[in-house]
């Protein structure tokens, strides 16, 4: 999509201030949606949020040793990032980032779940599909070559997410950057026990029975 059709991020009265918090409330609300609790329950996978970490993204739901409730997961996460923003770009044009920085604020807080979620990757994913394919594309990069060198799956996802502002830069979608630093700060902030455990020399390896 072209850069003129997000996120200028300035209301212009009244009527883009209720545009913004529109387009915050509607990515909220399609990043709440809890996935991985839905599915491991329609499943008989147990409640996730007593597995592994409690968190409801895919890495958890890989906890339960169902790959494809996992795999359905990250794809589902991602998809209402990406609905997020579409419907943002189409109806609320200009504050497709609002709502973009809103689905993450869902997923990672739902107030369903009294504000304990994901950690937002997946749905970064998504959301940065929507406003930048090239964007995702750098970061898919970053992401496979972290993971390759440290074989360490939180490493990689807070470097691509990191990565993101630095290449919405680099290729001249300025507009965009504010937003991927928002979205970079609250995935971050959900990997401060990954961080923890980086510090301590814990956090385990792929491939490690840990």
């Amino acid at each position: 999509m072209e850069e003129q059709a997000f996120d200028k991020l300035r209301p212009d009265g009244y009527g883009g201030h209720m545009n913004q918090l529109f387009a915050l409330l509607l990515g909220y609300a399609l990043g709440s949606v809890p996935f991985g609790l839905i599915l491991t329950r329609l499943t008989g996978a147990g409640d996730l949020r007593s597995i592994g970490s409690g968190s409801i993204g895919a890495t958890n739901v890989l906890r339960t040793g169902r790959k494809g409730l996992a795999a359905a997961t990250l794809l589902l996460d991602a998809a209402k990032g990406f609905l997020a923003v579409s419907i943002a770009a189409r109806w609320l044009p200009g504050f497709a980032g609002v709502a973009a920085i809103g689905a993450i604020l869902g997923h990672c807080f739902p107030v369903w779940l009294k504000f304990n979620g994901g950690k937002g990757f997946a749905t970064a994913a998504g959301v940065c599909l929507a406003l930048a394919w090239q964007v995702l594309l750098a970061g898919a990069v970053i992401w496979a070559a972290v993971l390759a060198a440290t074989r360490i799956s939180s490493v990689s996802s807070m470097a691509a997410v990191l990565g993101a502002p630095l290449a919405a830069w680099l290729l001249g979608m300025t507009v965009l950057v504010p937003v991927f630093l928002a979205i970079a700060l609250i995935v971050i902030v959900q990997h401060r026990s990954n961080i923890s455990r980086l510090m301590a020399g814990t956090e385990p390896r792929v491939g490690s029975k840990q």
